[in-house]
């Protein structure tokens, strides 16, 4: 999901860049060749991140938007997909592309988001017009490869080595294995171990009793069947070097276990402590590639618990619709009333020592946020492209 204001930021620059390309209109017919190559060249790109192919752009007239809503040539997501399922990549592997609308200034545009990917590099079998078979085109700065050219040799060894996971941190291939969660295996001996069968070295486990001592609720757990806490310390290793520790609970008497949500407010009078604290994940954040990691999709009761905890936790695409739902949250809050609308009191047993009302309405907030999330995701077309 692109945000409109990174496409406008790319635009006010006024040049080509390292992952950004700028195109008046769409290809037109015959030039298909140079649509591929373009793709192509995206996909290789050397900055390790997606690319864009943005199409609404008039480099000739100062970079001004210009409007493609009767462009007969515009091509649909499925279009490209088509298009690139018939020609002869090698490996069969193939770039993965969308088509996301932009609105800039009133102006309709269209952004080719060429994904980011560890399959590179993509190159041809067989030639496709004037783009030929195993020349491997990238994308340098603001200049792609000559069509009739091959990259550089160091920049295919990163390409190469990008594939091999040569170019990734440790923490980055821990995620990318924890994605994996059969290909782990359980430490003889320390049942709570585990390590990545194809790189022992790392490795993930938690203590059964909690190192530091922790014993009290939060409210995220208290829908729970059983909800006393049970908490410890995830570690995430790379040989004996801890690379990430996270809190991480025992839910529902042991029935699922995760990390900890992570936590943020928001400031509705812009000073002091929040107005407003909930709990979230970002689909793409470690420690929600974790909580996918310990949840068993087989064990019905995990899956009824795990249901419950994302009652009072916020789940989003990324951290940039996280920030941007801060934002919308702090201009609407004093909305919630009518987002409250048939949210029941919850039911919490009491729990000696602590504001049960406190709890009551952290849950509310967690239901009316889940509710404002909904609303801001139907009306983010001024922030994002849909």
């Amino acid at each position: 999901m692109i945000k409109a204001e990174e496409i406008l930021n790319l635009i006010e620059l006024k040049q080509e860049g390292s992952y950004w390309d700028f195109k008046k209109q769409w290809y037109e017919d015959g030039h298909e060749g140079d649509l591929l190559h373009d793709i192509i060249c995206m996909a290789n790109n050397l900055v390790n991140r997606e690319a864009y192919i943005i199409i609404g752009v008039d480099e000739e007239k100062d970079y001004c938007a210009y409007d493609v809503d009767n462009d007969s040539h515009r091509r649909t997501t499925q279009n490209l997909v088509d298009f690139l399922r018939d020609k002869k990549f090698a490996g069969d592997v193939r770039p993965l592309v969308t088509v996301e609308p932009c609105k800039i200034c009133e102006y309709n545009m269209n952004v080719i988001v060429v994904h980011n990917s560890t399959e590179t590099p993509y190159y041809l079998k067989e030639s496709f017009r004037q783009v030929r078979p195993h020349n491997i085109y990238v994308r340098v700065q603001d200049t792609n490869t000559p069509i009739d050219r091959s990259a550089d040799i160091s920049h295919i060894e990163y390409l190469w080595k990008k594939r091999f996971g040569m170019i990734q941190t440790p923490i980055e291939k821990m995620q990318q294995f924890l994605m994996h969660r059969d290909m782990w295996e359980r430490c003889p001996g320390y049942e709570e171990q585990q390590y990545y069968r194809w790189a022992p070295e790392y490795t993930i486990g938690y203590p059964l009793d909690d190192p530091e001592n922790r014993d009290g609720y939060e409210f995220y757990i208290l829908n729970q069947t059983d909800s006393r806490p049970h908490w410890t310390i995830i570690q995430l290793k790379y040989h004996q070097t801890i690379l990430r520790d996270m809190s991480g609970i025992m839910l529902d008497g042991g029935r699922h276990f995760s990390p900890c949500p992570l936590i943020d407010g928001v400031y509705c009078r812009g000073y002091g402590s929040w107005d407003v604290s909930y709990r979230y994940w970002t689909k793409d954040s470690l420690e929600y590639t974790v909580h996918l990691f310990y949840l068993d999709p087989q064990n019905s009761e995990a899956m009824w618990s795990e249901r419950l905890l994302m009652e009072n936790v916020l789940l989003f695409e990324d951290e940039n619709e996280h920030q941007y739902f801060n934002w919308y949250v702090e201009k609407h809050w004093h909305q919630k009333d009518m987002y409250a609308k048939d949210i029941r009191e919850p039911y919490v047993e009491e729990i000696p020592g602590y504001n049960m009302d406190a709890f009551k309405e952290q849950i509310i907030n967690s239901q009316i946020l889940q509710r404002m999330l909904i609303e801001f995701r139907k009306e983010n077309s001024s922030m994002y492209a849909h």
